[in-house]
């Protein structure tokens, strides 16, 4: 057995897990179950009162939190200690300090500030960037992979009624992909962002080497029309000669948490404004510290131990992220890379396997869609997937109309409460085919509204739900062996396709493709 399955707290809540809360029962599930299950924290409540966890777990998870130091551990990963590490094995042994590429508005933190003084002035190097090129380029093209296009990506499309500018994203090798995005545009008033940490993302330069003989063919200079993000030494670095302006991003900060570094930050100042970008950074920076408060106004903590409770004692190994926002459309899609890339981990840092389950399964899509897709599966099927839901609650009230008496806001907040409801209380009927059993748990996220502000804490809740589950798992949530196994394996197959060189298995997977 590992350590965590041998804490006191684990050991209760196993114990617990055997006589669940019902939801199903009206004595249960209630006006004032409702209204006790639910922590604010500035712009945001989570309400968990659809969750099978009474006061007797809830005071569990928090001993559990506690057992493991998780706030504590948080603490030091902002302070810039080394928490990126595997014992006694070679690994990354890094720093992770995304925090500190918005560490710039409140109340410092006086130990890492060092990294956050480099980090800003990168933002004031793009702030003078911005203005300096904001009349020469009316479309923004940002070309990267993984977190250098799943998290601006989320981000942009969350805001984009706000944008300044037109943007779009250029990631995967695809040859549609680019086709696409150029197709219409006018290339001449186009600015590219190439983004890739490393300097040699395979994807990344393909496309970038694309785009560079596309100018050509239109009379164009590459270098008028490409800047770059990356870390200082890297290859790109050593070809700044080649780019319109070089961005720096710090090596202790990762893919997947690098949207409010210089990785999101390039694109999304440019479309949006800095003015505006800035504001998101603030609202990041807030929730940062916020996560380093107790467990009375710790919403990502809270949200991290939940998830926890359905993984480890309940046994449901997915969850489905759904905002009830149209506008947050590919956030989901972030929110999956950012955990499964992060906890789906099968070491822990102490270098044991891991005999417990670690991060879901994720996936997700906007309500009300997900009612006329997957939602049957939620509310019926064999597995039970715990939902996140999402709400914003004000809307623009000019493009909220009326319609039989409730505006569209109205119906779909009428949806969501309903939703939760029903998969909280279930429905008896005789006919079983329209017998709903109940107890399938959900959560509530409801924020304020929609600005960049709420944006980039609902981001930062995120990334520290995911970290604080890291820290309680005891496993290492910044490193992706796996990510990089199928880079080498993809290498051996192209130098196959460039110098024939022999890769069995992979000429055999061919041979199987084109007889």
């Amino acid at each position: 057995m590992s350590g965590f399955t041998k804490l006191k707290s684990f050991l209760k809540l196993k114990e617990l897990s055997n006589n669940l809360f019902d939801l199903t029962n009206e004595k249960n599930f209630n006006s004032k179950r409702i209204n006790d299950m639910c922590l604010k924290a500035e712009d945001f409540k989570l309400n968990f009162a659809a969750t099978n966890i009474d006061e007797k777990v809830l005071t569990e998870l928090n001993n559990l939190a506690k057992e493991t130091d998780c706030l504590n551990k948080m603490q030091k990963m902002q302070d810039g200690e080394i928490v990126n590490f595997i014992n006694g094995i070679e690994n990354e042994n890094n720093r992770v300090l995304h925090t500190a590429t918005r560490d710039f508005y409140f109340e410092k933190n006086k130990k890492s500030e060092n990294f956050s003084k480099e980090n800003y002035r990168e933002f004031l190097k793009l702030k003078k960037f911005v203005f300096d090129v904001d009349k020469k380029y009316e479309n923004i093209v940002q070309i990267g992979i993984g977190g250098s296009f799943l998290g601006p990506k989320a981000i942009f499309e969350s805001l984009k009624k706000h944008k300044k500018k037109n943007g779009y994203f250029i990631s995967n090798v695809d040859p549609n992909d680019y086709f696409e995005v150029l197709k219409d545009l006018d290339l001449s008033k186009t600015l590219f962002i190439s983004v890739s940490k490393s300097g040699s993302t395979l994807e990344t330069l393909t496309n970038e080497t694309i785009i560079r003989e596309i100018l050509k063919t239109k009379n164009l200079n590459p270098k008028d029309h490409i800047a770059s993000v990356t870390m200082k030494h890297s290859k790109m670095d050593k070809k700044k000669h080649d780019y319109l302006e070089i961005f720096y991003i710090l090596d202790n900060v990762g893919g997947r948490f690098s949207t409010t570094s210089m990785a999101g930050a390039v694109f999304l100042s440019l479309v949006f404004g800095t003015d505006n970008f800035e504001s998101f950074l603030k609202g990041a920076s807030k929730m940062d510290k916020l996560v380093l408060n107790d467990f009375k106004t710790n919403l990502p903590l809270l949200a991290a131990l939940i998830g926890i409770w359905h993984i480890n004692f309940l046994n449901y190994n997915t969850l489905a992220i759904v905002p009830y926002a149209n506008d947050l459309k590919y956030f989901p899609s972030h929110i999956t890379q950012l955990d499964m890339e992060s906890n789906g981990k099968s070491l822990t840092k102490d270098n044991n396997r891991v005999d417990y389950k670690t991060g879901p399964i994720i996936f997700g899509d906007i309500g009300t869609n997900v009612q006329h897709s997957f939602f049957q599966s939620v509310h019926q099927g064999q597995n039970i997937i715990p939902v996140e839901f999402i709400y914003f609650l004000n809307f623009d009230k000019i493009i909220d109309k009326k319609d039989n008496g409730s505006t569209s806001s109205e119906k779909l907040l009428s949806n969501l409460i309903g939703q939760s409801i029903a998969l909280a209380n279930g429905f008896k009927n005789p006919n079983l085919n329209k017998n709903f059993n109940g107890n399938r748990p959900n959560t509530i996220l409801i924020i304020k509204d929609l600005s960049f502000y709420n944006m980039g804490s609902l981001l930062s809740f995120y990334e520290h739900k995911i970290a604080f589950q890291g820290f309680i798992w005891n496993i290492n949530s910044f490193d992706q062996e796996g990510v990089e196994l199928g880079k080498k394996l993809s290498n051996q197959m192209l130098d196959f396709f460039i110098e024939n060189k022999k890769y069995q298995l992979g000429e055999s997977y061919l041979k199987s493709f084109t007889d």
